[in-house]
């Protein structure tokens, strides 16, 4: 049976959420996901955060909270790629969290879009494994609140694009040959957890908004890393204001 069939929503799962994860009286229920601890940091800096919970994935992830606009949120640093981004955003849920706001780096398929452009995934390619065990088979899987996303920035009069993402769960795989296909069907961006997190949402009824900034290019003959790895901190501080200002609107 192919990877692609192994959606069961007629039996019951052996290992539920509430074994690893316990609900919290108070807990805030809007979460800021990020890619990179560095983010952390430039939140610390803007608001002030204080610890709030740790969980484990492999290794142990902090969460903390803040305060912004009167509006309680938590926020936390996830690892990559799809499995270990669903099992903590599944284990937040648990804790009370109903609002995930995801922010991370991708690579362009299209080099018009320029380095630190903001990018809002309408529908993602699920080219990788953990979607299929949350929604029936289908090449593209639509990520529902990217309008709502949409509608907010333009009124905040934040520069965005708009289009499919790619994602995929192997990075050293992103061939040539793929990438065409992709970019013959209108991606114009390759990220690592968004059909794994639209999915998983979508299965448990929680509400995600999926946000990521164009670092990497795949639009040529080689790669170019461009600003993966390069970022300022004040890019960073820069990004987690945008965020902000998105996050009071949700």
């Amino acid at each position: 049976m192919s990877i692609i069939n192994t959606f069961d929503n007629e039996t019951p799962a052996l290992i539920n959420p509430n074994v690893l994860a316990a609900k919290k009286p108070g807990f805030p229920d809007t979460a800021i996901v990020c890619f990179g601890e560095h983010f952390i940091d430039a939140l610390d800096e803007l608001c002030g955060m204080e610890m709030l919970d740790v969980m484990i994935a492999c290794v142990n992830v902090p969460v903390y909270k803040f305060t912004y606009e009167e509006k309680v949120f938590a926020a936390y640093c996830s690892t990559l790629g799809g499995p270990a981004t669903v099992q903590l955003m599944e284990l937040m849920a648990e804790k009370g969290c109903k609002r995930f706001i995801f922010f991370g780096s991708c690579g362009v398929l299209d080099n018009n879009i320029p380095p630190l452009k903001l990018i809002l995934p309408t529908e993602a390619y699920r080219d990788e494994g953990t979607s299929y065990h949350y929604a029936p088979p289908s090449d593209y899987i639509t990520v529902k609140n990217a309008g709502r996303l949409d509608e907010i920035m333009t009124e905040l009069e934040i520069p965005h694009v708009s289009g499919k993402t790619w994602t995929t769960d192997a990075l050293f795989r992103e061939t040539a040959g793929n990438t065409a296909k992709r970019k013959a069907d209108g991606c114009i961006a390759v990220d690592m957890e968004c059909a794994s997190v639209t999915a998983a949402a979508d299965f448990r009824g929680t509400q995600t908004y999926y946000i990521l900034y164009s670092a990497d290019s795949l639009d040529s003959d080689e790669w170019d890393s461009r600003t993966l790895g390069k970022l300022r901190q004040e890019n960073r501080t820069d990004f987690m204001r945008t965020l902000l200002e998105i996050a009071a609107k949700i």
